[in-house]
């Protein structure tokens, strides 16, 4: 598995080998174990799949507060996506600072997104599929969220994003009382 840092120094790109014939190919997704000798030490306790009929469709940009907060390893099931996390942990020195990936099914990246940042994705083609693998269990009462267009996130939009009504009403970053700290690692 190749393993790549990103400008923010805890978001890693992950891109799992492919090992392919005429019928297909095979990769291994996760390895807890090999991760493990790599410094990536994340325990996942639940999957979830996310569907999007339209191009456009923008999720997020969502977190879980503590004590419920969530890692996430996300990648791309079909179609491709513009997957985003920012930094939300008070007193980090990249405090709102972001990171944007593509994530497709032809290029297999993954992203690993700890916790203490927020997440979001733009879908870049119709019907599209992002999967992803959550570091503790979805807790309503800890659900938060961010307005997607309050972090100077250039999203590689084509026409108006399709937005939910929780999204469309999350509130802008620079009026948000972050529930992370940043601690020196």
């Amino acid at each position: 598995m190749q393993i790549e840092q990103t400008a923010l120094s805890d978001i890693l790109i992950l891109t799992p080998a492919r090992h392919g014939d005429a019928r297909g190919f095979f990769c291994e997704t996760w390895n807890r174990e090999r991760l493990a000798g790599h410094g990536i030490e994340t325990e996942f306790v639940q999957d979830n799949h996310s569907f999007s009929q339209a191009r456009n469709t923008l999720r997020g940009l969502h977190f879980q507060a503590p004590p419920d907060a969530q890692a996430k390893l996300v990648r791309c099931g079909r179609g491709a996506l513009f997957d985003v996390a920012v930094d939300i942990r008070k007193g980090s020195p990249t405090y709102g600072h972001w990171v944007g990936v593509e994530l497709s099914f032809e290029n297999g990246r993954q992203l690993l997104i700890p916790e203490g940042f927020l997440h979001g994705f733009v879908t870049l083609t119709d019907e599209t599929e992002i999967v992803y693998k959550c570091s503790d269990y979805y807790a309503p009462q800890s659900d938060g969220a961010v307005r997607w267009d309050s972090c100077g996130i250039d999203w590689p939009l084509s026409d108006a994003p399709v937005l939910s009504t929780k999204d469309s009403a999350a509130p802008p970053l620079a009026e948000f009382d972050s529930p992370f700290i940043w601690t020196r690692t």
